[in-house]
C-alpha cells in the first residue's frame, strides 16, 4: 500500500469559502473524503499548517518514509527558501500542486521556491491538480 502525504500551506483550509470564482466551493476535507474512497489501496497523511515553520517540520517528518510527498505551499511557494530547502534535503519525492493556474495570476505568483527541488508541478486544474500528482505516484 502507498503511502501519501498531502500537506496544504496558508489558507487553504478556507477551501469552499475563499475566492470561489478561483478555488472552487468545495472544502479540501470533503475533496479528501472523495479521494480517499476512489483510492482506497492508498494511505493518505493530511496536514494544513498557516505556519511556515509546520510545514517544515511536516517535510522532515514525512520526507524518508512516504511514498511521495503533494505540496501545495500556497503564498510560501513564492516566498520560502527554507520548504525549498527542506524539499532539497528529504528523500522522497514532492510534486507542487497549485488550485489555481499561478502564471495566470499576479506576476510575484510567477516564482517558485519549490520548483526547482519538485519532482513535478501542476497548476490550473482546481482541485484536480491534487489527483494528477496522485496519479504520478502510482
Amino acid at each position: 500500500m502507498k503511502k501519501i502525504a498531502i500537506i496544504n500551506g496558508p489558507n487553504l483550509n478556507l477551501l469552499g469559502k475563499r475566492e470561489p470564482n478561483i478555488y472552487g466551493s468545495l472544502t479540501f476535507t470533503e475533496f479528501l473524503d472523495e479521494i480517499k474512497e476512489k483510492y482506497a489501496e492508498v494511505t493518505f497523511d493530511y496536514f494544513q499548517s498557516n505556519i511556515e515553520g509546520e510545514l517544515i517540520d511536516k517535510l522532515h517528518e514525512v520526507g524518508f518514509n512516504f511514498d511521495g510527498i503533494i505540496l501545495n505551499a500556497g503564498a510560501y511557494t513564492h516566498t520560502s527558501i527554507g520548504i525549498g530547502d527542506a524539499i532539497k534535503g528529504i528523500e522522497t519525492p514532492v510534486v507542487e500542486v497549485h488550485i489555481s493556474n499561478t502564471f495566470g495570476r499576479e506576476e510575484f505568483r510567477h516564482q517558485s521556491y519549490i520548483s526547482p527541488n519538485a519532482k513535478g508541478v501542476i497548476l490550473g486544474f482546481g482541485l484536480q491538480s491534487y489527483e494528477l500528482a496522485l496519479e504520478s505516484f502510482l
